[in-house]
């Protein structure tokens, strides 16, 4: 099962504890934890069901690439960590 990590700075408003999920995408792993905690969507996710502009979503280190489907591939050993993104200058 993959493992998903939400930053602390994300569980400040929801709180979600990191979890095992199966799943074979981004989309599936996170529509997992809507299922249980359906608040988080919001927060996640923009109108259009794509990842919010101030986050990010890294898969095994590597940033995620399609922000809108959130198609990007997922595999049983993968970690997932949902973060705050930053920026400035």
């Amino acid at each position: 099962m993959a493992h998903l990590f939400f930053a602390a700075s994300i569980q400040r408003h929801i709180a979600m504890p990191e979890r095992d999920v199966t799943a074979r995408s981004v989309d599936e792993a996170l529509s997992a934890v809507f299922a249980d905690e359906p608040r988080l969507r919001g927060y996640i996710l923009d109108d259009q069901g794509g990842l919010r502009k101030h986050l990010s979503v890294f898969v095994d280190g590597r940033p995620l690439r399609d922000r809108h489907r959130l198609s990007d591939p997922v595999e049983t050993d993968s970690r997932i960590y949902v973060v705050q993104a930053l920026s400035g200058g």
